[in-house]
């Protein structure tokens, strides 16, 4: 990991690296990718039975793409009760949430008499990719279908894939529970495509959520437009902010929880403290000799984690807002001080008993979060993904009189005719049918 200080003279330059550190460009997989979704939109199922064969290693027809409701009790019975009590928990805190989200309907008649306002519709239909393979996660479940649920979106359709047939029982469980209305056996980009384009067999959504390996983030790319997708996240990544009254493991602990995500996960403490700093650090190595994912974690530390020494929190605060990142943890005595400096970042946990893992669980905002310093101008995955605003204008002829001839006068200086004409035959004694 990189030792920086804001008192060295290479301190920008070094700071400068860091920034820019993960931008190397990776494998690139658009040509193959764009190949997988022609083949979806042209063959549809056929394309995704063929290349569900050929990458997950499961030989699928149509009629068995999706999850069966026997498959899904069978599956949820498996579960330890243990398991399945956090899931609720963690489940209900997440609705309450978003459900405190949910914006109202706005209406009001201005000075001139014209009634203005919005409303909010969900969407019709909703894509939920969620991994397999390597790892299943619950709690992405949870955090891309409640807030879908909660906005009212009657139909939502997730696909998971399951390489040589292994299902998650927990994932399914988590489906059931936050009200998934389909399972589809099948991952990729041709999940991706079959839910963009539509196949005989699933419908088409109107946006798609969730993450995925490269192609399914290249996937989603190149089909936005055609469909709304929630963003391309980049690795995961967190900045601690720590004083020296923090016992070290704990900190130590907190940026191996992001490390261990991938190998291109980041984590950075900024401290005010070099033997702190040491300590941490030294704390950091103790741990991965224990670490049940050390090679993952090493890997993240060794080439993209930094602790940082600065001579204030004022400076961390500017150093902060140039990182934007994902999470954020203050540890502080007063954290909310320091985080009313703080204009760009993903997620915040305030105080020496709330690490960054609350959020990925328990917390109950979201844990879909912006990554790669687009926190400077994206925010994390909301019940507002799930919904659209429609604005509305009604007026009688008394208003068009006060508001109309402006209009004309733009208009005409636009050169659009009859866009003047449809307002001024309007205003002409004659035409009203009022």
């Amino acid at each position: 990991m990189k030792r920086l200080d804001t008192g060295s003279a290479e301190f920008e330059a070094e700071f400068s690296s860091l920034l820019n550190t993960r931008e190397t460009e990776s494998a690139r997989v658009d040509a193959p990718v764009s190949a997988i979704l022609a083949a979806v939109r042209e063959k549809g199922d056929e394309a995704v039975c063929d290349y569900t064969a050929r990458f997950d290693r499961l030989e699928l027809t149509p009629g068995h793409m999706r999850i069966t409701g026997e498959e899904i009790t069978a599956a949820v019975a498996k579960v330890p009760a243990e398991q399945l009590e956090a899931l609720n928990f963690a489940a209900s805190r997440i609705e309450r949430f978003h459900r405190a989200q949910l914006p109202q309907d706005m209406s009001f008649t201005d000075e001139d008499g014209l009634t203005l306002g919005q409303r909010w519709t969900a969407l019709d239909a909703v894509g939920l990719y969620v991994p397999g393979g390597k790892a299943a996660y619950p709690s992405s479940v949870l955090m891309n279908a409640l807030p879908a649920r909660v906005a009212g979106v009657p139909r939502l359709a997730m696909c998971v894939p399951t390489p040589g047939g292994v299902l998650s029982p927990l994932v399914l469980a988590a489906a059931e529970r936050a009200g998934v209305d389909e399972i589809y056996r099948i991952g990729g980009a041709q999940a991706v495509g079959a839910l963009a384009f539509g196949t005989k067999t699933i419908a088409p959504v109107d946006r798609i959520v969730g993450p995925g390996n490269a192609y399914v983030a290249e996937a989603k790319r190149q089909v936005f437009g055609h469909v709304g997708i929630d963003s391309i996240a980049g690795p995961s990544e967190v900045v601690v902010v720590a004083d020296a009254k923090n016992d070290p493991r704990l900190v130590a602990l907190d940026l191996l929880a992001q490390a261990e995500h991938d190998e291109l996960a980041q984590s950075i403490l900024i401290t005010n403290d070099t033997g702190f700093a040491d300590r941490v650090a030294a704390a950091v190595e103790h741990e991965l000799k224990t670490l049940s994912r050390a090679a993952i974690a090493s890997a993240s530390w060794r080439d993209f984690g930094a602790v940082i020494v600065v001579a204030g929190w004022s400076e961390a605060a500017s150093l902060i807002n140039r990182i934007a990142p994902e999470h954020l943890e203050i540890m502080l005595d007063d954290p909310a001080a320091l985080f009313a400096q703080v204009r760009h970042a993903g997620a915040a946990f305030l105080g020496r008993f709330c690490p960054e893992a609350v959020g990925d669980y328990v917390g109950g905002p979201n844990h879909v979060l912006p990554t790669s310093r687009t926190a400077r101008f994206a925010s994390g995955l909301s019940v507002y993904d799930f919904l659209k605003r429609t604005t509305f204008i009604e007026g009688d002829r008394k208003a068009l009189q006060r508001v109309g001839p402006a209009g004309v006068v733009l208009a005409k200086a636009e050169g659009l005719e009859a866009h003047a004409l449809s307002i001024s035959a309007r205003l002409e004694t004659g035409h009203d049918t009022e």
